[in-house]
């Protein structure tokens, strides 16, 4: 039973640290422990040793850490957030896990390589030799492969098995071999030789040792499971690098002072001080200064955003220019970071579809390989071939059928695939999406806010003859600076940037739906619709008259302006399109997608800013609430739909989407509702995501075919006595350091957007 077929009622999460598991049959025994307790869902991770899960009403978590020992294994439950931030000194000189691995590697591989040297080159067996052999392969069988030992016993005690099992088992039986050649037969005598072959060949059992194989089988797995371990914390670089962008301490205004304190200590609506240079400390508004920030770091967006009073600002980023007084809106995991950290961790902690097969594969492998190493066993003695022959073939199947590729495929690709999405902006919500990312044929696009800035700015000026075109942008941006209304302020910005500062307005009048009107350098100055130029007998000369129908015509909006008795100029204001939306049309048509605008705006505007863009099916004047059935609709004709959006009105369109992707600059609604978060509001990165997620996918592919056919191939030579323990164990360790280091290649993976 997979954990998506039980749905309970839960009422939260609960997030375990697992340790001592050694393979993905580890993993899956404790999912299948855990999911025997009453309306609990979990998913256990061997990449990242983690177990998420559910749990219903009147389940203590305290439960879930003993049912995990129960099955032979360590959990712990997480730390407040309190009990984190005490225990950090201590965290960042923790040992590193590898450490252990490492010596046991060092200590064995010393000790192994003369033994696997006087068993392959019979030149090196001088008298006696075979006992030198014995006295350093026995330190590596006891002390270098205990961790295979201890987990076998484990599992042994719980009538299960796993990886541990086929190591203990194969490495034990070759010694213990070994041991009885030399004390009871054959091969204990001086001067006893024998050549080093890849093939079996039918003779005596007790006059050969395995010693070779005992140790080399040992120090190649410790191998394979040291290198693997580097390269998972290497995976998770991302993440952690992710956790730790964060600034330590920060200076508080405390009664006009700056006092330093722990960023932890920080709270809501506190005051604290950014110096150029220094990051800042949590999500905030700025209240006091001006400055850029560069938000490289937690958005990939190389350009430094330049910020001022009322301006958010997020933790993490840093302040590039002057000093900024900022007031605290949200700290802790409240912050952007922290929920960015939580995306892309629950994303890494759960399972595609793809690796439940891989588990349910995991599960049931390590008892058919212990069956088919008896069978190979009964098999060559039934034969005649001799024991040691017999002996060989079965050690060498329990060695090769070790399903460590098998469990590291598809979560190591995760781990990489996620953090370098998060690095560049890409938060992908779940392993599920990857799959969605595959079938997508269709992708629907908000408007307003993801192929438009969502900001309304002054784009026209057109004027009289005799006006100059200066002189209107100084006189009505001036009058509408003082006006709130977002048409006023696109203009009176737009004056501000092509002409400087405004001059100050006097009797300033704001007229209910019409528009505005007051004093400018001696002017008596009107702005807003024609009715209120035309209360004022202020008529607009048939060219400007021309010009405000152009622009309606189009979904802009034309404000008239007129003074000292004469209309003047026609101002058009309109949202304008992200300059960088073309482009990411473009790249979505190459991924084979078919873009639609979809949109509540006219159709006139929409498709106007189709056209721009290069989309050429259009669906306008939809109301909030059928955007939901437009994606319906479409699916019901067979297309998979992504949708793009960013405010409230897209959220359940986002939902229904079978692929929903929410641009970061939008609402918390919208982000909630969909499977990957773009954290800019650059449209190229929606192209960045599908293409990343379907690497991914890829890499998650191409690890389980090696997994499969490595074990598909290897078996049968092993079992027919082709295959040397020894190197049996060596392309074993080989396969998973190859899995692993495939799924890194994924750490190159490059995004137009950060780099255009």
């Amino acid at each position: 039973m997979t954990t998506q077929e039980r749905t309970p009622q839960s009422t939260g999460e609960v997030e375990l640290a697992i340790s001592g598991m050694t393979c993905a049959s580890c993993a899956a025994r404790i999912e299948r422990k855990l999911n025997k307790l009453d309306g609990v869902v979990a998913t256990v991770n061997y990449a990242t040793e983690k177990a998420k899960v559910s749990i219903p009403d009147g389940v203590d978590p305290q439960q879930l850490v003993e049912a995990v020992e129960a099955a032979g294994y360590s959990a712990t439950l997480p730390k407040t957030e309190r009990e984190g931030s005490a225990d950090q000194p201590e965290s960042g000189e923790a040992d590193d896990p590898t450490r252990s691995l490492r010596q046991r590697l060092v200590v064995s591989a010393v000790l192994s390589v003369p033994v696997i040297a006087m068993a392959m080159v019979p030149a090196l067996q001088f008298t006696y030799w075979q006992w030198i052999s014995l006295v350093l392969a026995a330190p590596v069988l006891v002390w270098g492969a205990l961790p295979f030992h201890k987990a076998a016993w484990t599992n042994l005690r719980h009538a299960t098995a796993t990886m541990d099992t086929l190591v203990s088992m194969g490495t034990i039986a070759a010694f213990l071999w070994s041991l009885y050649a030399l004390l009871f037969g054959t091969a204990g005598v001086p001067g006893m030789t024998h050549p080093f072959e890849l093939t079996i060949q039918r003779m005596s059992g007790d006059g050969s040792i395995y010693l070779e194989v005992a140790a080399g089988v040992t120090t190649f797995i410790l191998a394979g499971r040291y290198f693997e371990a580097r390269s998972k914390r290497r995976a998770g670089a991302a993440l952690r690098a992710l956790l730790e962008l964060g600034a330590k301490d920060v200076a508080v205004l405390r009664d006009g002072r700056e006092v330093r304190i722990p960023t932890a200590e920080l709270a809501v609506d506190d005051r604290f001080v950014v110096r150029p240079g220094e990051k800042i400390a949590t999500d905030g508004v700025v209240e006091e200064g001006n400055s850029a920030v560069d938000a490289s770091m937690l958005t990939g967006e190389s350009v430094p955003v330049e910020v001022g009073p009322g301006a958010t600002v997020v933790g993490a980023t840093v302040n590039a220019g002057g000093r900024l007084v900022v007031r605290a809106t949200r700290v802790g995991s409240d912050t952007q970071l922290a929920q960015m950290a939580k995306l892309v961790e629950d994303a890494q902690t759960g399972k595609a579809e793809i690796q439940r097969l891989a588990d349910r594969v995991s599960a049931v492998f390590v008892p058919i390989v212990i069956a088919l190493a008896v069978g190979t066993l009964a098999f060559w003695l039934g034969s005649g071939g001799g024991a040691a022959a017999a002996f060989t073939a079965a050690v060498a199947v329990l060695i090769i059928a070790c399903p460590c590729a098998l469990g590291l495929a598809t979560p190591t690709a995760l781990l990489v695939g996620t953090g370098r999405g998060a690095q560049l902006g890409i938060l992908i919500k779940g392993p599920e999406v990857l799959e969605s990312t595959r079938r997508i044929d269709t992708v629907v696009l908000d408007k307003t806010g993801t192929v438009t800035t969502g900001q309304m700015e002054l784009i026209d000026v057109h004027t009289t003859d005799d006006t100059d075109r200066d002189e209107v942008l100084r006189i009505a941006g001036a009058l509408e600076n003082a006006s709130e209304h977002p048409i006023a302020q696109a203009i009176a910005r737009g004056a501000q940037q092509r002409i400087g500062e405004l001059p100050a307005v006097e009797g300033f009048t704001n007229v209910e739906g019409l528009g505005v009107q007051g004093i400018v350098d001696g002017h008596a100055v009107i702005a807003g619709r024609t009715a209120l130029l035309e209360q004022w007998s202020q008529h607009l000369t048939p060219e400007l008259a021309e010009a405000k129908a152009a622009a309606e015509q189009q979904g802009k909006t034309a404000i008239a302006v007129a003074w000292d008795g004469q209309a003047r100029a026609v101002l058009v204001v309109a949202d304008t399109i992200k300059p960088t939306s073309a482009e990411a049309i473009t790249q979505l048509r190459a991924l084979g997608l078919t873009p639609i605008l979809l949109t509540g705006d006219n159709t006139a505007v929409a498709r106007s800013v189709a056209a721009e863009v290069g989309i050429t099916e259009v669906i306008a004047e939809v109301l909030p609430k059928d955007k939901a059935d437009i994606i319906t609709r479409l699916q019901n004709d067979g297309k998979a739909v992504a949708m793009i959006g960013d405010g409230v009105n897209d959220a359940a369109a986002l939902a229904q989407a079978d692929l929903g992707l929410a641009m970061g600059t939008g609402t918390d609604v919208a982000i909630e509702a969909s499977d990957i978060t773009l954290v800019r509001g650059d449209l190229r990165t929606a192209a960045d995501a599908i293409r990343l997620s379907r690497h991914t996918l890829r890499t998650i592919k191409g690890n389980l075919f090696w997994a499969f056919a490595y074990n598909i191939a290897a078996l049968p030579l092993a079992a027919t006595g082709l295959l040397n323990p020894m190197i049996a164990g060596a392309a074993m360790a080989f396969s998973s350091v190859f899995v692993v280091t495939n799924s890194l290649r994924l750490r190159t993976f490059r995004t137009t957007a950060a780099t255009s």
